[in-house]
């Protein structure tokens, strides 16, 4: 209930009453029984609400059936969730993927919208066969927006991995930041990286993904991204239409799975997104090795007193994005499970070769380096994609 009220709140909704109502069965006309029905309407028509939120996935009938029994608008977690997101999102790439989930949720819903309009005429003067009803025509409108939004969404992807293929060709390794929303990752993000993305305290701020460029101690150079927060029961259209989004975390090379650790659900939230990444798993568009390169990232353990106070286990590291607290060693813990894949690889070059030298440096991590008359002997750690790079010239 308590994140239901924040979903309203977060798009400037004034929540004036809230009821949790018990289930024996759902009714496939109301989804509630007649006397819920009834003890929610006198509620709605005393606190004159406009807009009432059923914080569960109704029907196009069960939705139609209580806006006339309550004589308000009535909306499911599905449509509110997607009244936040077309608020929310910035980039073209953001608003297209928006607005093809909220067509795909708009065609299922054209039930009986226009029972006041006769069949229109077909043909040519006053007779003539019969035309399309107003809903066959809103119908056929919404699929032929659906097909051109999907095409230029395509093209989003396509340059989603030329730019994937472009970051290849000089290689950085990904981290990517994923979690509940409201977790604290967009917080996190600009505590690592010194950027200044939007972040607030509700859910859903981040809705567009994000790149910065971070140097771990080591002096490595990854790419970090922020990326859009998960929550449960993510309405189906936004999981197809947020694909593009997701794809940067199937690239990367480590997962940053970053936790409200003082959140009381805090576990049913990291279930949540364990669910989800497991569905990416089953769609193809994750390996499900994806678990060994997953940092736990417990934030705000400011609320808790400090990081010494939060319990922790294997792969998981606690942090305050706000104070600071913790993020040298979370910096070290990436560090060092980008290093767990990587191979080690002895190299004698020639002195004057100061650009390849440097690569290293760059690409690699440097344990030992001797000079002399005959060269430069260097000991380095690198990814096997970077040595196989370096070993054929480059």
């Amino acid at each position: 209930m308590a994140e239901a009220v924040g979903l309203a709140a977060s798009i400037g909704l004034v929540v004036v009453h809230e009821a949790t109502v018990p289930l024996r069965t759902r009714r496939s006309a109301t989804l509630l029984g007649q006397g819920q029905i009834a003890t929610i309407g006198e509620a709605i028509a005393a606190e004159h609400v406009v807009v009432a939120i059923v914080d569960a996935q109704l029907s196009p009938v069960q939705q139609r059936n209580l806006e006339r029994a309550w004589a308000c608008k009535v909306i499911d977690r599905t449509g509110l969730i997607l009244d936040i997101f077309g608020e929310r999102a910035r980039t073209k790439e953001g608003a297209m993927q928006v607005e093809l989930a909220q067509l795909e949720y708009q065609r299922s819903r054209l039930v009986r919208s226009w029972t006041h309009l006769e069949r229109q005429r077909g043909g040519f003067g006053f007779l003539g066969g019969p035309g399309e009803t107003q809903i066959e025509a809103d119908r056929r409108l919404i699929g032929d927006r659906i097909v051109r939004v999907k095409k230029d969404l395509e093209g989003v992807r396509r340059t989603r991995g030329l730019h994937r293929s472009a970051r290849a060709r000089v290689p950085h390794p990904v981290v990517a930041l994923v979690g509940y929303t409201n977790a604290g990752k967009s917080t996190l993000f600009n505590a690592l990286t010194g950027a200044d993305v939007h972040a607030q305290d509700q859910l859903f701020a981040t809705l567009d993904p994000t790149m910065r460029g971070l140097r771990l101690p080591s002096g490595r150079r990854v790419i970090l991204s922020d990326t859009v927060g998960f929550i449960s029961d993510l309405p189906t259209e936004l999981v197809e239409a947020f694909r593009a989004t997701l794809e940067e975390v199937s690239e990367a090379d480590v997962i940053l799975n970053v936790r409200d650790v003082a959140h009381p659900d805090t576990a049913a939230q990291r279930a949540d997104v364990v669910a989800v990444l497991d569905g990416m798993v089953k769609d193809g568009a994750l390996d499900a090795a994806w678990p060994t390169r997953t940092l736990e990232v417990l934030n705000k353990a400011d609320l808790m007193g400090g990081i010494a106070n939060v319990p922790t286990r294997d792969s998981c590291v606690p942090v305050s994005a706000i104070t600071g607290d913790g993020l040298p060693g979370l910096l070290r813990a990436i560090d060092e499970r980008l290093s767990a894949g990587m191979e080690m690889a002895d190299y004698h070059l020639p002195s004057s070769d100061g650009a390849r030298i440097a690569w290293l440096y760059e690409h690699g991590e440097v344990l030992r380096r001797q000079d002399s008359d005959n060269g430069v002997h260097v000991q380095v750690r690198m990814l096997p994609a970077d040595r196989a790079r370096f070993e054929q010239g480059l």
